[in-house]
């Protein structure tokens, strides 16, 4: 139940809502005398579509004591039965937008698979003991290592083309149409901005130069008394970071990709390296090309990892941390969202918000693309979020 923040949700209510999904969008609608598990889970599960139901302040999600876990339990297994069911029955005559919201609902979930581990995390580091969710149980090769030594790789300026055709197996609609992109040459960083990088930004008094920040960011930095990332913590001179692992000193983690950071953090600190973030459309270019592998969510890791050696290419583009990027949120050229309520799904969001990219170590692998655009208000520090720099 516990829901550290206004951005969590208590690991109940994911459970809950992920059968939501499929009970609200696929059986109420296609399947022959469904009957909902309870009238008040219409409304009660709701995350935000106001279209479909009303649904309770987000904030007040850790008062649901009731319904007890015992029987969001059996509403999951209720709502599992209920699409076996429809695939039993009617699989020959299934319509192929039934198909689509299946699919489109087990994409959702592996979401929230991530976002319970985030949440999680942050429920667990405001626990006065920040117990570990995990123990550690990691062999460290790298421990008290440096980096590769950072560079960059150029790319050719030029018509590219992003985001992805319907018709060219799942994607999310806020993918959706592909498109053509002029880019300017662009260079791109060898890997992720890591936490011994960070520490001296904040060693050369990052977080008191006003100069380094975006207005907004100056002004966020100040009302939150932010001094480093999310999850560190000084003691003695020491810093110690904050893991799903439980803590552990900055001196173990100096070689692994910084994360948790704001959009306002990762550009201050590119504009103290004289650098900038890649534009969403710089990033799919470098990573239409590489095979989506890397520290993700079945590595079981549950943290950013070191890279041992340089590679022929950009490394860590998927997996370890989500990369902020230096665009907004907007819809491609010829957006179109998706019928109905379901329309709510990405297109509501586009204000106010920034694009990352490329997964992290909580993301499954199964559900991240190099056309996958996650967003974010600037702000936002909770979730797995790095640095790659960029230069023109």
């Amino acid at each position: 139940m516990v829901q550290s923040c206004p951005e969590a949700s208590p690991a109940k209510w994911h459970l809950a809502h992920t059968a939501w999904f499929f009970e609200s969008f696929v059986l109420r609608e296609f399947l022959a005398g469904y009957g909902s598990f309870n009238p008040d889970f219409v409304w009660l599960f709701n995350s935000y579509y106001q279209s479909f139901a009303e649904f309770p302040d987000k904030k007040l999600r850790a008062s649901f004591s009731r319904p007890a876990l015992e029987e969001i339990l059996r509403y999951r297994e209720y709502v599992d039965l209920g699409v076996d069911r429809l695939f039993e029955a009617n699989a020959p005559e299934i319509p192929d937008e039934a198909w689509r919201r299946v699919e489109l609902g087990l994409n959702h979930e592996e979401q929230h698979q991530e976002l319970l581990l985030t949440d999680i995390k942050h429920a667990l580091y405001t626990n006065p003991l920040q117990p570990a969710y995990r123990m550690k149980d990691l062999v460290e090769s790298r421990s008290n290592s440096s980096a590769p030594t950072l560079h960059y790789f150029a790319y050719d300026g030029g018509l590219v083309e992003i985001g992805v055709d319907a018709a060219s197996g799942f994607s999310f609609d806020n993918e959706r149409p592909r498109h053509r992109v002029w880019l300017e040459p662009f260079q791109l960083a060898s890997r992720l901005a890591t936490c011994g990088e960070f520490a001296e930004f904040i060693a050369d008094g990052g977080y008191a130069r006003p100069e380094l920040w975006l207005s907004a960011g100056w002004q966020t930095v100040q009302d939150h008394g932010w001094q480093a990332p999310l999850y560190w913590r000084k003691a003695d001179g020491n810093w110690t970071v904050y893991t799903l692992r439980g803590r552990r000193s900055l001196a173990e983690l100096s070689a692994s990709p910084v994360t948790h950071m704001s959009f306002y953090e990762a550009d201050a600190y590119a504009r103290w390296a004289g650098k900038r973030l890649a534009t969403e459309a710089e990033w799919e270019r470098a990573a239409a090309a590489v095979p989506v592998e890397g520290n993700l969510l079945e590595s079981e890791r549950l943290e950013p990892a070191a890279i041992d050696s340089p590679l022929n290419r950009p490394a860590q583009l998927f997996g370890d941390c989500w990369e902020w990027t230096g665009s907004a949120y907007l819809g491609y050229p010829g957006f179109t969202p998706l019928d109905g309520s379901l329309g709510e799904y990405n297109g509501k969001f586009m204000s106010g918000q920034l694009v990352l990219r490329g997964g992290s170590c909580v993301t499954p692998q199964s559900h991240i693309r190099a056309s996958y655009r996650n967003f974010f208000p600037p702000e936002t520090r909770w979730q797995f979020s790095g640095i790659r720099l960029a230069s023109s």
